[in-house]
């Protein structure tokens, strides 16, 4: 009976992920948002945090990931509020902090899933970081409406202490 119920299980598990993956990738190339997402990341990485803002609503609902540092703020509403309490803090509270191995994926019309990794050190522990994340947007004409953070919160408060 149990070898039954892990079979389903599993069965069932294999069908949900291939039902989203289809979703995913179905919608991957008609979906524009992924390349503002694309953007996004690219002006962040070139130190742009200004490029990055402007594809912001002016009430945008931005949320850290729960037990990060930087949640304390959540939710974090305009762009103004997430340039001092996110991108702010994190230029302030790190020696080095990007995104790597970013993959980004349509969900739908108006919903972006990046995956990736952040890398860093924290300027005052010297503490390295390499912390799986997952990044949802969210959209309506072009500009991101809200975004929830996804990640390994230990990892981060590990470097934060010393």
């Amino acid at each position: 009976m149990k070898i039954q119920s892990n079979r389903f299980c599993s069965i069932a598990g294999a069908v949900i992920l291939a039902v989203f993956m289809t979703s995913c990738t179905q919608t991957q190339t008609s979906n524009p948002n992924v390349e503002i997402v694309q953007e996004m990341y690219d002006a962040f990485a070139a130190g742009d945090g200004g490029a990055v803002l402007a594809k912001f609503s002016p009430d945008i609902i931005w949320n850290e990931a729960e037990s990060n540092s930087l949640a304390d703020g959540n939710p974090y509403i305009g762009p103004m509020a997430v340039g001092e309490g996110v991108f702010g803090r994190l230029g302030q509270e790190w020696e080095t902090f990007t995104l790597a191995d970013q993959t980004i994926y349509a969900v739908g019309e108006d919903m972006v899933l990046a995956t990736g990794r952040y890398r860093g050190t924290h300027a005052t522990t010297g503490k390295s970081i390499n912390a799986q994340h997952v990044h949802v947007w969210w959209f309506e004409d072009g500009l991101v409406t809200r975004f929830q953070q996804y990640v390994d919160t230990k990892q981060l408060a590990d470097a934060e202490t010393e």
